[in-house]
């Protein structure tokens, strides 16, 4: 018999599937849909009307035993033009008999009356089929005035019209909210980095004559606002050189707003002056070398008249818009796309990958409809730029979507994130006004493509696990198919001796804290414009896919990590017991920071315990406690990932890399052995003690190939 801890971690774990799908098969180009299952649908175009009787309200209802749609309505058209597409399931179709009738209002004007055997099969590449009058008759097989023009056929999900057709399913759902739930590709907008180096400004007046200013500038940039350290000019020019870091989006919506301004007094700031850049106007620099600076004159700030001065206000600038760098938006451990944000700059696809959504099993219910429980689910896959989002089955906890899609692949070492999720707006007429409901997670799944092997067929149940306040709970499975091809085996393998970031990341680093914050700024500019488009992928589902919070302390997160680092480490403990320390310890002031300890800092060490401290001090130690600690917890992870890339070098986890590794390993071996070992101990010493000019700020080839390495960071919630 099973114990309880057993069956859990079974039910946690990965199960291999056979669905039946053309991808498994040899002949694997039979159908452009071979990694899901083939779903037949009868599909009804309604296109339009002509010769109606009189002026009346008229709509087109499609009807095939107890499923109907109907089309919108018209008023006093006798030429009505639809042009709609309805679906209906084979699987659920229990008449013989097609019904697509016009009415006026609730009375029936005419129809067309079509049996289900004479209608054609189409697959595509086919082209479309055509459409064609029919006259209308009445339920007496009369012929009525009027005649209405339709394409009826029998075909598969991967009709070109299958995304935007109005599904059997969705019956209940009104035609205000059938956008909410078809399926959609969307593309991430294209981020860039701007550089502000305030330079220096000159001539900047106080309001108050017999003092100096004590001058920064603030740059704003839409809800973005920086600003310069203050400085200690005793004169009206003032220099800074400091570099400011924004991130914007394409198309560009707001300006660059710099003021320079004066600390007059604690909490109050005096602008001396003002000046506004269109981005549009900014020069695209695609690599290191500094573009040309540029002055600007300061405008008065305030609306009253200002007489001419002689000499204005003018602040020197360097504004450019960095191309060179990848701008994150996810985590860069398994981010999915690592190219800077200049085209020019890409290098040709290496690979392809395709994946089959095929279906969901034993989902968790949301919500309660009509007094019993039930999910709407959809999926949402990102790899790259690309978003997808397949079509929302309606109340069903074993949905079905068998939809396929396809990515092109740029770097072998990215992750594809799949998640899944409620949708929570299908009783709204008015999209997310609603009731203020949002789009619950299900759970999600990663799948790092150098760990699979190129043009095999994974087919796997991936278990969906939320984690809650109330522990780790399963939400279902998620069945996919997935398959990555690979264009050229040369070219994939090189990529692995190139550094995981583009050379402006190397050359040019950011700082950590910088990062973090143009990463949050990132995902706020991508939510913020995916939610506007028709159908918005919501900002709780942009934030869920791109980990807005994976950044953030927590305990479990950093015993994750340092357990990590344990078992990578627990060999090397063995062999660290056999030595000794050298000399004695002693106390060490530096090692132990005691003479750069700040006075908030000792007064925290010396509080009694429990605390006496007010609330507002020790609700700022426990913010400044919890973000030293997702530092720390950062630092583990990143020396647990260290470890686990080491353990994978042999671990056959990434085939290409332990095949080139092993490789290396065979020459280097064979090298040795005919070469004399103080010839390489020569050479190596001439290439580490090499002339500075002959070396790169990139990094290694080694080292490139290293970091490339797998780790299990992406196994993390």
């Amino acid at each position: 018999m099973q114990k309880p801890q057993q069956t859990q971690l079974s039910d946690f774990a990965l199960k291999e599937t056979s669905p039946n799908i053309g991808g498994i098969k040899k002949d694997k180009f039979s159908c452009t849909y071979d990694l899901v299952e083939q779903m037949q649908y009868l599909y009804v175009h309604v296109v339009k009307a002509k010769d109606l009787p009189g002026n009346i309200d008229s709509y087109v209802e499609v009807r095939l035993g107890n499923y109907k749609g109907h089309t919108k309505h018209f008023e006093n058209k006798s030429n009505p033009e639809w042009n709609q597409v309805f679906a209906f399931s084979k699987d659920r179709i229990q008449a013989s008999l097609l019904e697509v009738v016009i009415k006026d209002k609730d009375e029936l004007v005419g129809g067309v009356f079509i049996d289900l055997n004479d209608i054609p099969k189409r697959v595509p590449p086919d082209s479309p089929l055509a459409s064609q009058w029919y006259r209308m008759e009445d339920r007496n097989a009369e012929k009525s005035n009027g005649e209405l023009m339709l394409a009826v056929w029998i075909g598969t999900q991967a009709d070109d019209t299958f995304s935007d057709a109005c599904h059997s399913d969705a019956a209940m759902i009104g035609p205000e909210g059938v956008a909410n739930i078809r399926s959609k590709v969307y593309l991430s907008p294209k981020l860039w980095y701007v550089r502000v180096n305030v330079i220096e400004a000159q001539d900047l007046l106080p309001s108050d004559k017999i003092r100096y200013p004590e001058a920064f500038v603030k740059v704003n940039l839409g809800s973005q606002s920086l600003k310069t350290r203050i400085s200690q000019s005793k004169t009206l020019n003032h220099m800074w050189n400091e570099d400011l870091m924004f991130v914007v989006a394409e198309p560009f919506e707001d300006s660059l707003v710099l003021t320079a301004e004066d600390k007059v007094g604690p909490n109050k700031d005096e602008i001396l002056g003002k000046c506004v850049i269109p981005l549009h106007l900014v020069q695209k620099r695609l690599d290191h070398k500094p573009v040309n600076t540029k002055w600007f004159n300061l405008e008065k700030h305030g609306g009253e008249q200002k007489k001419e001065v002689k000499f204005p206000s003018r602040i020197h600038l360097r504004v450019c818009l960095d191309g060179g760098y990848h701008v994150l938006d996810e985590p860069a451990h398994y981010s999915s796309d690592l190219r800077p944000t200049e085209k020019r700059l890409w290098k040709p696809s290496i690979g392809i990958l395709e994946v089959g959504i095929i279906s969901a099993i034993g989902l968790m219910p949301m919500k309660t409809r009509d007094g019993h429980g039930t999910t709407d689910a959809y999926c949402v896959a990102k790899y790259g730029q690309k978003w997808i989002r397949t079509r929302t089955i309606v109340d069903s906890l074993a949905p079905k979507w068998n939809e396929q899609y396809t990515w092109e692949v740029f770097d072998p070492c990215t992750v594809i994130t799949i998640a899944v999720f409620d949708n929570g707006h299908m009783q709204s007429s008015e999209g997310d006004k609603f009731d203020g409901s949002k789009d619950s997670r299900i759970g999600k799944v990663r799948i790092r493509l150098s760990t699979l092997a190129t043009d095999r067929v994974y087919t796997h149940s991936y278990p969906l696990l939320v984690l809650q306040d109330s522990g780790l709970k399963k939400m279902g499975e998620v069945q996919l198919a997935v398959r990555f091809t690979s264009l050229s085996l040369i070219s994939m393998l090189s990529i692995y001796s190139q550094p995981m970031l583009p050379n402006m990341h190397h050359i040019y680093p950011l700082p950590s804290m910088v990062k973090d914050g143009l990463r949050h700024h990132a995902t706020q500019i991508v939510s913020m414009r995916l939610s506007r488009t028709e159908p918005p992928l919501r900002k709780e589902v942009v934030e869920y896919m791109l980990d807005v919070d994976s950044h953030m302390w927590s305990v479990r997160r950093s015993k994750a990590n340092f357990l990590r680092i344990m078992k990578v480490l627990s060999g090397l403990v063995v062999i660290g017991k056999w030595f000794r320390p050298r000399h004695p310890p002693h106390m060490d002031n530096r090692l132990s920071h005691a003479d750069v300890a700040q006075p908030d800092e000792l007064d925290e060490e010396f509080d009694t315990f429990p605390t006496s401290k007010s609330s507002d001090i020790v609700k700022m130690r426990y913010d400044r406690l919890r973000f030293v600690a997702g530092r720390a917890q950062t630092v583990l992870g990143d020396l647990a990932s260290q470890g686990e890339r080491l353990q994978n070098l042999l671990s056959w986890r990434d085939p290409r890399a332990t095949t080139l590794f092993v490789t290396f390993c065979l020459i280097a071996a064979i090298v040795l052995f005919v070469t004399s070992f103080q010839i390489v101990i020569l050479l190596t010493g001439f290439y580490v003690l090499r002339h500075p000019k002959f070396r790169n700020k990139l990094p290694s080839v080694p080292l490139n190939f290293f970091r490339r390495l797998p780790a299990r960071v992406d196994s993390i919630f």
